[in-house]
């Protein structure tokens, strides 16, 4: 194929695509990243090499009296340069072996959720490496702790949450080892405030106005129940230490962290276990939450979707329900950027819900799982933190974003608490994601109280009494560095329009432009291929669709793109430059996209849907793209690596449907 794209990044091209931003944001981003080819590399090792002598220095005059541990003629002892040589030899061999990685730095690569790192978060990282801090509370990191707290309050801003650490509402967040995690903090904080209320009624703790009933306790709104909990910890407060004691003792001993599930449940049984309501394309760190808090994975009811978004009727129903049977509800999951399509569902419906059925009697808690789509938000916002209209996000791109994806990015605010990582979007390095609740009050209810590690648990002030962090999260020890990592990235590329936002908006150029590619693609092989891009892109992740013409077995069908990413999928066997292009697979189930969706898809691929359903062929194989790497059109050198993909594609499909022809 041609390449049909303009090099001018603010210039439109014969397909439509302008670029996100002036040519001086595109000057900014090439000092972001060591770069496909290693173009930074001068200045990465000027900053490593300058902050490891810095830290050098900082150890030679920690107590410039005390003489040197190592003795300067100890490099010459045989001992260690017998162990010097051991270390580099070892080190050699892990430099060949590491030569076998993805090479997720490339524009070649459109596989998973990863591409090139941000040199502010690697340089900071590195940096900070040598000083080992660990994030439990500040007497082990007292400089890195702070910046996770406030590295919580930058993603509350980039969301739309209260940041202000004066205000008594303000949000709270914190890293986590990756979304996995932060999902299942957002279960734990869920069950912890919806069952307080009906702590302090078994308690009964006098002078507070508590619910009627059981029933009504549990079901609480999120905000109510924070509202309880501030009333409860002023009337604790006011209270003789023996008697705040007493009364702290006795609502603790009617807590579920105190009783368990089993015994809490038994001990009011006009309750039942609350369920979980998320898409039936949720991540599978869900089932994983529920096991491990105890919920069970028959709690986590999964709703089927439509086009790809989370079925609102469906959602309604199944809330009706709910209420007219007296089922709790824990938390309703809506997914901003699914892990496979990068759909984003309509956060804004859902809270929406929410509001409408807590109104009934029905409370429960809104988590989005953004850890995909998280960091988009900074393309919705301005610098001082408000929402940009629909029509400033538009600018630049030829659809992007829909009335809908406006929609539920707008409605971040709203929600009670959201997943983001990093490590995907923020392209910082593995593992760093991180949970973000609306409201911090709401986290003294995880509280753990450890007397060798926290020793004042009553510390004054927002920042100070999260110097403690280990007491709220669950990770006991945890790295500092990755909280340097985030706090100078944010610091460098502020989670605004902007400045991150514009990464981003590059990122959307490029998924418009495959979109547009793939379309040309295919009007080009429509004599031998069917290729369908199966729903419009929401993001950066674009799917495709492939079946050769005249066969109608979905079988076939799935074995010819299976063949296919053979040639697109990392083969530690083969050198790395054996491969052309790198990219991953997903599938379409008709329990996601529901028959009538699946029903068309499949029609437009020429594909009969009564041969569906075999053993192994009850899901549709599709190619799935991460078009996250800022390269893919190379301004520099008038390259665009999606023109080539569509060109590889165009070259092995055409193979492949030989190959088949010829046996």
């Amino acid at each position: 194929m041609s390449q049909s794209h303009s090099l001018d990044p603010i210039a439109p091209s014969a397909t439509g695509h302008g670029g996100p931003a002036p040519q001086a944001s595109r000057q900014a981003l090439d000092a972001c990243f060591l770069g496909p080819y290693g173009e930074n590399d001068t200045m990465l090792e000027k900053l490593v090499v300058e902050f490891l002598r810095d830290h050098v220095y900082w150890r030679r005059n920690f107590h410039p009296e005390d003489p040197p541990a190592i003795s300067t003629r100890a490099a010459q002892h045989p001992d260690y340069l017998a162990f010097e040589a051991r270390l580099r030899g070892e080190l050699h061999q892990l430099s060949a072996a590491l030569k076998k990685s993805v090479p997720f730095h490339s524009p070649r690569y459109l596989g998973h959720m990863v591409s090139d790192l941000l040199i502010p978060g690697l340089a900071a990282q590195m940096l900070t490496l040598p000083y080992n801090p660990n994030n439990v509370s500040e007497d082990a990191a007292p400089v890195t702790v702070d910046m996770e707290v406030q590295v919580g309050l930058q993603l509350a801003r980039m969301l739309g949450y209260p940041h202000d650490p004066t205000r008594v509402d303000c949000a709270f967040g914190h890293l986590t080892s990756g979304g996995t995690l932060a999902n299942y903090q957002a279960l734990r904080l869920a069950l912890a405030l919806k069952s307080f209320p009906v702590a302090l009624r078994a308690a009964r703790v006098p002078e507070l106005t508590l619910p009627a009933d059981d029933w009504a306790a549990f079901n609480l709104t999120p905000q109510a129940g924070i509202a309880l909990l501030d009333g409860w910890q002023a009337w604790l407060a006011a209270q003789p230490v023996a008697e705040r004691r007493r009364w702290d003792a006795r609502v603790r001993a009617q807590q579920v962290e105190q009783l368990g599930l089993v015994d809490f449940f038994k001990a009011h049984p006009q309750l039942r276990v609350p369920i979980v309501l998320a898409p039936i394309t949720a991540h599978y760190s869900w089932s994983k939450g529920m096991k491990l808090l105890g919920l069970g994975r028959s709690q986590l009811q999964l709703l089927p979707e439509r086009d790809m978004r989370i079925d609102l009727h469906a959602l309604e129903e199944t809330l009706a329900a709910c209420t007219r049977d007296r089922q709790p509800v824990l938390l309703a999951v809506a997914v901003l950027g699914t892990t496979e399509y990068g759909t984003i569902d309509p956060v804004d419906r859902v809270v929406d819900a929410r509001d409408l059925h807590a109104a009934h009697g029905l409370g429960f808690g809104v988590h989005v799982d953004g850890a995909w789509g998280g960091y988009l938000a900074t393309m919705f916002r301005n610098p001082d933190g408000s929402l940009r209209t629909l029509a400033e996000v538009r600018e630049g791109f030829d659809s992007f974003p829909s009335d809908g994806v406006h929609a539920a990015f707008g409605a971040l605010g709203r929600t009670d608490s959201i997943t983001v990582d990093p490590h995907k979007l923020g392209y910082l390095p593995y593992g760093a994601g991180a949970f973000i609740c609306r409201d911090h009050r709401a986290m003294a209810l995880l509280a753990e109280q450890a007397d060798y590690v926290f020793h004042d648990a009553t510390a004054a002030g927002y920042v100070a009494r999260y110097r403690s962090l280990g007491q709220f999260i669950p990770e006991g020890s945890k790295p500092g560095a990755a909280a340097a990592a985030a706090f100078v990235t944010h610091r460098v590329l502020p989670l605004d329009h902007a400045n991150f936002g514009r990464l981003q908006a590059h990122t959307i150029v490029s998924a418009e432009a495959f979109h547009a590619c793939a379309r040309q693609f295919s009007e080009s092989v429509s004599d031998r291929l069917h290729a369908v891009v199966p729903f419009a892109p929401d993001s950066n992740l674009v799917c495709l669709a492939l079946n050769p013409v005249g066969n109608t077995d979905v079988s076939r069908a799935n074995a010819f793109v299976r063949r296919l990413h053979d040639e697109l999928r990392c083969d530690p066997s083969q050198p790395l430059q054996m491969k052309e292009f790198f990219g991953s697979v997903t599938t379409l189930r008709p329990e996601a996209l529901g028959e009538v969706e699946m029903s068309r898809i499949l029609s437009l691929l020429g594909l009969d849907p009564a041969t569906m359903g075999g053993e192994h062929d009850d899901r549709l194989l599709i190619l799935r793209h991460t078009l996250m790497n800022p390269y893919l059109i190379d301004h520099e050198n008038g390259i665009s690596y999606i023109d080539r993909y569509f060109d590889f594609l165009q070259r092995r499909t055409t193979a492949l449907i030989g190959l088949d022809h010829s046996t």
